[in-house]
């Protein structure tokens, strides 16, 4: 896929699905695509792992028609793994390449990789060049603010990716420091977008769908990256796209996803990403800490179906609260 045309879908529908460890795999991407969120990518995939290649990852960067247009999110500290990594992406035919310096996670960045990268930035512009040279398909990033609150470098990470023809950045708006503590910092990435020449994705705590267009409208920014929002509430993509069905019905929802896990995973994957999405769903409303509980307790595929469907049938959506802040939901993302 060319840039410009890239672009365009970034246009037509400005609102993507995160890249989220253990989350965003092949269904999943397709479950969201089905319910309105626009370019999707890949989790974390090493480039060391495709340069050697690992089975798993192979699996990880797997994707279908239907997610298009989608990329491969790539991290990495060697520049040779990396070029052959991309090379392997495009062969595999994914839309674009998003390399990962917002990855806080310690066996990561202890690597050099991730966030670790944002401490070097002569160290990223070889990246980038690298990359970009090892393929024809546009690539991408995703930064954090900085390594810490004394060293948020964004403004100038922006000028170098334009040098180097860097399609788009996302910011994710934590330092390395803060991992997933604290709040995203949107006056930063506001201020950030408003010299950057380069298109700008904001990314952090866009949990309910009339906050994500708020803070478009006040950032500017060319899009927004929406994680653990759609895990809470999976018509976040059609609210903001104001195509959002009449009448919300979660089993509508948990039906769809049936039909995605079932088709690409074997019952025993099924029923741990099954289980791990409707406790999500599930986050807020009455006893969803006893549901949580019992639906991990079950072993049997209809056992597991039936609880499901006995919680979530009576559900009043009124009772809802504001959990976005939950621990089991803040992690996976960079």
């Amino acid at each position: 896929m060319k840039e410009e045309t890239l672009l365009k879908e970034l246009r037509k529908n400005p609102f993507f699905l995160a890249p989220m460890a253990g989350i965003t795999d092949c269904p999943f991407r397709s479950f969201m695509r089905k319910r309105g969120c626009g370019i999707v990518t890949t989790e974390l995939v090493s480039a060391k792992s495709l340069q050697i290649g690992n089975e798993r990852s192979y699996q990880l960067m797997s994707f279908t028609k239907d997610q298009k247009p989608v990329g491969i999110q790539l991290f990495g500290e060697e520049l040779e793994a990396l070029a052959v990594a991309a090379q392997v992406v495009e062969q595999k035919g994914a839309d674009f390449i998003d390399l990962n310096f917002g990855c806080p996670v310690p066996k990561i960045v202890k690597k050099g990789a991730g966030s670790a990268v944002l401490k070097d930035l002569c160290f990223l512009q070889k990246i980038l060049r690298t990359v970009k040279s090892s393929v024809s398909i546009p690539v991408s990033i995703k930064v954090r603010t900085g390594w810490d609150q004394h060293s948020r470098n964004t403004h100038e990470i922006a000028k170098i990716a334009y040098n180097e023809g860097i399609i788009w950045m996302t910011i994710h708006g934590r330092t390395r420091a803060q991992a997933y503590s604290g709040q995203a910092d949107w006056p930063y990435i506001t201020e950030v977008k408003k010299q950057s020449p380069i298109p700008i994705i904001g990314n952090g705590d866009l949990t309910r769908a009339e906050q994500v267009l708020r803070l478009k409208r006040e950032s500017h920014c060319d899009g927004m990256m929406i994680g653990r929002g759609c895990l809470k509430n999976p018509w976040i993509f059609q609210e903001v796209n104001n195509s959002v069905e009449s009448e919300k019905f979660y089993m509508k929802v948990l039906d769809q996803l049936k039909y995605y896990l079932e088709n690409f995973y074997d019952e025993k994957m099924f029923l741990l990403q099954y289980k791990k999405f409707s406790t999500w769903y599930s986050s807020g409303y009455p006893e969803s800490a006893h549901f949580r509980k019992t639906v991990f307790q079950k072993r049997e595929k209809k056992e597991v179906l039936d609880l499901v469907e006995d919680y979530f049938s009576k559900i009043d959506f009124k009772t809802k609260q504001d959990t976005a802040y939950e621990p089991s939901l803040m992690q996976g993302h960079g």
